[in-house]
């Protein structure tokens, strides 16, 4: 099964037209199933909220929650142990080791170039 994990700015850049938000959506649909952590929808709603935009009752694309049942320490120390990001940024990056035994088995998915660097580092596809 062909799996991505989808962060909080390629469905930004989808629902607002932003640079990059038309070619994520075409690489969005190369993919079986889009998971993330629940954390997107915050993030999601946040940014329609800052913009004055009325809040979509869906996710521009479906997508599949993970919720970790544990906390997840050695997750966020590897990932900060691979380079230093942002608090969001590290707890997308830690759900999808969570997820993902072995990081190459899934891609990663953001527009951020910092998040993505990290990702490459950890071993996630792209």
């Amino acid at each position: 099964m062909n799996v991505a994990y989808v962060d909080t700015s390629c469905l930004v850049a989808i629902a607002f037209g932003e640079k990059g938000g038309r070619a994520m959506g075409r690489r969005l649909k190369e993919f079986d199933e889009l998971v993330s952590a629940n954390l997107l929808e915050a993030e999601l709603l946040a940014a329609f909220r800052r913009e004055g935009v009325a809040e979509a009752a869906d996710l521009p694309v479906p997508v599949s929650w993970i919720i970790p049942d544990r906390p997840l320490s050695a997750e966020i120390a590897r990932v900060l142990a691979a380079g230093y990001v942002r608090g969001a940024d590290c707890w997308h990056l830690a759900t999808a080791l969570y997820l993902a035994e072995t990081p190459a088995d899934i891609n990663f998915l953001s527009l951020d170039t910092r998040q993505m660097q990290v990702a490459a580092e950890l071993g996630f596809g792209r």
